[in-house]
């Protein structure tokens, strides 16, 4: 079985740092291209940022040179690294191997 259960979010005031995981079973999670989605209230589901097995990223520009995605291979774990947080950066934060598995989000919620 096939799971990924995003953690991290919380309420965060603009300008400020979190870090998200999300923790994989039930896939080779060393091959599996990983990526952070995010959907905010009345929005699309909007691609944030991907990293392939060999750790290449890619960013929306909306978040490059403030996001970082990485993974940890050892601990089946993919994070994101978001820093110089902003209140339209407020969305479920959705974790996904491939887009062909996805985790229940969690919320992020930036605002002073």
């Amino acid at each position: 079985q096939v799971q990924l259960v995003e953690s991290g979010g919380v309420l965060v005031q603009p300008g400020g740092s979190l870090r998200l995981s999300c923790a994989v079973s039930g896939i080779i999670f060393s091959i599996a291209k990983m990526g952070w989605y995010r959907q905010a209230p009345g929005n699309e589901r909007e691609l944030v940022a991907s990293i392939t097995r060999g750790g290449r990223t890619d960013y929306a520009d909306s978040v490059k040179g403030r996001f970082t995605i990485s993974r940890d291979n050892a601990k089946n774990t993919v994070y994101l690294q978001m820093n110089s947080l902003k209140p339209e950066d407020t969305a479920v934060y959705y974790c996904t191997s491939s887009r062909n598995y996805w985790g229940k989000g969690t919320l992020v919620t930036v605002a002073s």
